[in-house]
């Protein structure tokens, strides 16, 4: 096993992810039926988003709290949510990954979730 390197590693890991996230039952419908998006789009907006966040390529254009305000106003997203993101998240990073961008990949979503729920206001 390898640290995360390129985007082919970050590439790896978040559709590898989105397969366990989809038949999830405490979050995959969130993504399956209260977003509204094609996973064309969203799958190389999340690979962008992880490649700034853990490599420093600057190839991530957006805004992911206005995306999750929007989210919450269709269907609320409750503190077990984030916890199932995030165990489902950190499961993935740990199954291919080890080092200090996996930790980094780990650490680095503990705070984007702890401040959109903030944000949400539900801590």
């Amino acid at each position: 096993m390898h640290d995360i390197q390129d985007r082919a590693d970050i590439e790896l890991l978040v559709n590898r992810f989105y397969e366990k996230v989809v038949p999830d039952r405490l979050i995959g419908h969130f993504f399956t039926k209260v977003a509204h998006f094609t996973w064309e789009e969203h799958i190389p907006v999340m690979i962008s988003f992880w490649e700034t966040v853990l490599l420093g390529v600057q190839s991530y254009k957006g805004n992911p709290m206005v995306k999750h305000i929007a989210l919450d106003a269709l269907q609320h997203l409750e503190p077990v949510h984030f916890e199932r993101w995030l165990y489902l998240w950190q499961e993935t990073v740990r199954q291919y990954y080890t080092g200090e961008k996996a930790q980094m990949a780990i650490d680095r979503a503990h705070s984007i979730a702890q401040i959109i729920q903030v944000k949400l206001k539900r801590e």
